[in-house]
C-alpha cells in the first residue's frame, strides 16, 4: 500500500490544473464542434448540421483569407527566427551592455498587441506618419503602408516580427547558452574563426531552440488577429484579410454559429499544417 501511495501522491497535485485545463480549454474545444453545427444565440439554439460549414466555405473573401494567413505565416515566422537567431548570437557574445540590450530586445513583447497595432498605425500614416515624414525629409516619398494593397500584409507582418522576435531571441539565448563549452575549446585548438563557430557549433546545436520558434511563430501566425485587427481591419478590400479576422466579422454581424463553424474550421487548418511540421521538425533535430 505504501508503494502504491509513493506512485500516485505526486499525481494528485496535478488534480487542480487537470480540472482548470478541463473546463477551460477541453470543454470549450467539444462545445466548438457542436455549435457549430448549429444556429444559435444566447437563447437558444437549432440544429442545422453541416449548413454552417457549406456557407463559410462559400464566403468571397475565404481564398484571399486561407492565402493571406498562410503568406502571413511563413513571413513572420521566418523573419523572427532569422532575426532571433542573429540577436541570441549577438547576445551571447562578450559584450558589457548586453544584459541591458536583452531587455531592451524583450521589452515590445511585453507591450499590449493592440497597443502595438495603434501605434504603429500612427506611425504608418500616409502623410502625418513619423515614418513617411522623416523619409519625405530625406527626399523619399513614402507609400501608403496600410493603404496600399501591395504593402499592406507585409506591413502588418513587419510590426508583428518587430514585437515577437525578442520572445524567439530568448529562446535562442537559452539554447545557445546550453551548448557546453567544450565544442568551442576545441574549435579553438583547432584554429576555427567565428564564422566556423556560428557555423558548424551554433547553428546545428542550436537546432531545438530553432524548432521551437520555428512551431511557435508558425502557430501564432496562422491564428493572427490581435495586431491586425486595430491596424487595417482587413482592409484594404480584402488584401489583409485573414481566416480569423473573416471569422471575427461574422461574429460581428449576429451569426454566431456561422463563425464557430469557421472556428473549428481555423483550428483544423493550423493543426493540418503544424502537426506535420512539428513531426519532421522533431526528426532532423540534433540530439545533444
Amino acid at each position: 500500500m505504501t508503494k502504491v501511495w509513493k506512485r500516485t501522491y505526486t499525481y494528485y497535485f496535478l488534480f487542480p490544473a487537470a480540472i482548470i485545463y478541463l473546463i477551460i480549454f477541453i470543454l470549450p474545444t467539444f462545445m466548438s464542434f457542436f455549435f457549430s453545427m448549429t444556429r444559435w444565440t444566447l437563447q437558444d439554439w437549432t440544429y442545422i448540421g453541416f449548413d454552417n460549414f457549406k456557407t463559410f466555405f462559400q464566403e468571397s473573401s475565404l481564398n484571399i483569407g486561407f492565402k493571406n494567413t498562410f503568406v502571413y505565416a511563413v513571413v513572420t515566422c521566418g523573419f523572427k527566427v532569422v532575426f532571433g537567431l542573429l540577436l541570441g548570437v549577438f547576445l551571447t557574445s562578450k559584450i558589457r551592455t548586453k544584459n541591458y540590450l536583452r531587455s531592451v530586445v524583450f521589452f515590445p513583447t511585453l507591450v499590449s498587441t493592440i497597443a502595438v497595432g495603434i501605434a504603429f498605425s500612427t506611425l504608418m500614416h500616409p502623410t502625418e506618419g513619423l515614418i513617411n515624414t522623416t523619409l519625405a525629409s530625406l527626399g523619399i516619398s513614402g507609400p501608403d503602408w496600410l493603404g496600399d494593397t501591395r504593402f499592406a500584409l507585409l506591413s502588418v507582418a513587419f510590426v508583428d516580427v518587430w514585437k515577437g522576435v525578442g520572445f524567439a531571441t530568448v529562446i535562442y539565448i537559452a539554447g545557445i547558452m546550453s551548448i557546453p563549452e567544450e565544442y568551442y575549446e576545441a574549435l579553438q585548438i583547432d584554429g576555427g574563426n567565428s564564422w566556423r563557430k556560428f557555423w558548424n557549433i551554433i547553428l546545428p546545436l542550436s537546432r531545438p531552440a530553432t524548432n521551437a520558434v520555428i512551431i511557435l511563430a508558425f502557430i501564432g501566425g496562422l491564428r493572427s488577429f490581435d495586431i491586425l485587427w486595430p491596424m487595417t481591419r482587413g482592409g484594404p478590400g480584402f488584401a489583409t484579410d485573414v481566416i480569423a479576422s473573416i471569422i471575427y466579422k461574422q461574429y460581428q454581424a449576429g451569426f454566431y454559429g456561422l463563425a464557430t463553424a469557421g472556428n473549428v474550421i481555423l483550428f483544423l487548418f493550423v493543426s493540418a499544417l503544424a502537426f506535420p511540421l512539428s513531426l519532421y521538425l522533431n526528426r532532423r533535430e540534433v540530439d545533444l
